[in-house]
């Protein structure tokens, strides 16, 4: 059974989400709900943490490009947090699928939510 959690929590003017387990087919609407949810809710400005995530499929990045074409859309701004390093069981992985299909330039990526919402610009 594929499996997602997401915590939410405020840095700031971010709204940061992480993101443990699998970013697929069945849990991607979930996931789009919260950036819905989160810029019904006046929060812009969103960071993404991938880092415990273990697997991502065209679904998942489906999610990350509607969420970059929102919150652009609305004048804010969105991070994904890719460590260089793996943490909390995630191995790299959307890191990889992004860069495949040509699609990682597009975002601001960041190695942790630390230097994600220090970043000013």
């Amino acid at each position: 059974m594929t499996t997602i959690e997401v915590d939410e929590d405020e840095c700031g003017p971010w709204t940061v989400l992480s993101i443990r387990g699998e970013l697929d087919l069945v849990t991607s609407p979930r996931i789009r709900r919260r950036v819905h949810d989160a810029v019904a809710g006046g929060r812009h400005d969103l960071v993404i943490d991938l880092s415990a995530v273990r697997f991502c499929d065209s679904s998942g990045v489906g999610v990350l490009i509607a969420a970059r074409r929102l919150l652009r859309s609305c004048g804010g701004r969105l991070r994904l947090i890719l460590p260089e390093t793996v943490v909390e069981g995630g191995d790299g992985h959307v890191d990889r699928v992004l860069s495949a299909l040509g699609v990682r330039r597009l975002f601001e990526v960041y190695g942790d939510v630390p230097a994600a919402v220090a970043e000013v610009g």
